[in-house]
């Protein structure tokens, strides 16, 4: 595993390349990658008048700078713990007075702990990967371990002031988000939206699946607002998607 560090970097370079380019073809109004489905959900912010979104799993910000290029001008809290996309996603926000970082992981309880690193960076995971996992993306393989601190969605909302009613939950965990929800207690059924990335199949050891993680959110009083199709294994069968879900008032 000696070449993880430099691998790691090589994966946040070709991550710097590719949001450049979708940043100048998005201001030419073409679509490309997840632009349709994040105008959407700066749509839903915009007519729930959701003015912060806590942003767990920013990886180094591509889902902020997404929200930033289809309008949403509210206030966003970015959770990375992965030191080297922490630096990357750092530089990015501190041109955004309304973006906030911190560097940690967000969980269960407060602590520390030992979170995967993948060559692609944005694969990275406290639990472990599954072999169906490396199957259908073989460039997702762990090289590195690094030690982080964790934090809690409740710890957040008491720090950053957040108010739930007002906010939306994104969770973008790596099969860690019933962890992260579990951490946010009794606010979990406050948060006027939750974003989070679902699967249909174990790609990490343990993870909970699609079917429970909706059945949660729907005993919380969400219903479903939007989703956008995501990794599929080579033979085409739909392993994740990203699920967007609000109150239903």
């Amino acid at each position: 595993m000696s070449n993880g560090p430099d691998q790691s970097l090589k994966n946040r370079v070709r991550e710097r390349a590719k949001l450049a380019v979708r940043g100048g073809l998005h201001r030419l109004d073409l679509d490309v990658s997840r632009g349709i489905f994040t105008r959407q959900v700066a749509r839903t912010l915009e007519s729930r008048a959701i003015d912060t979104v806590l942003d767990v799993g920013a990886n180094v910000g591509q889902y902020a700078l997404g929200l930033r290029r289809s309008g949403y001008a509210g206030r966003i809290i970015s959770c990375e713990p992965l030191s080297g996309a922490y630096g990357e996603l750092s530089r990015r926000a501190a041109k955004d007075p309304h973006w906030h970082t911190v560097n940690a992981a967000v969980g269960r309880e407060a602590g520390e702990t030992d979170i995967n690193v993948a060559a692609n960076s944005y694969s990275s995971s406290i639990l472990g990967m599954t072999q169906a996992h490396l199957d259908g993306a073989p460039d997702s393989a762990y090289v590195a371990v690094e030690r982080v601190e964790v934090t809690t969605v409740a710890a957040l909302v008491e720090k950053f002031a957040v108010e739930p009613a007002r906010t939306l939950l994104k969770i973008d965990t790596q099969g860690y988000e019933a962890e992260v929800m579990a951490g946010a207690g009794d606010l979990l059924g406050r948060f006027d939206g939750m974003q989070l990335e679902v699967s249909f199949v174990e790609l990490y050891e343990g993870q909970q699946l699609a079917e429970q993680t909706i059945a949660v959110l729907r005993e919380h009083g969400y219903r479903l607002q939007s989703l956008e199709t995501g990794f599929s294994d080579p033979t085409g069968r739909l392993m994740q998607c990203d699920v967007l879900v609000v109150r239903d008032h």
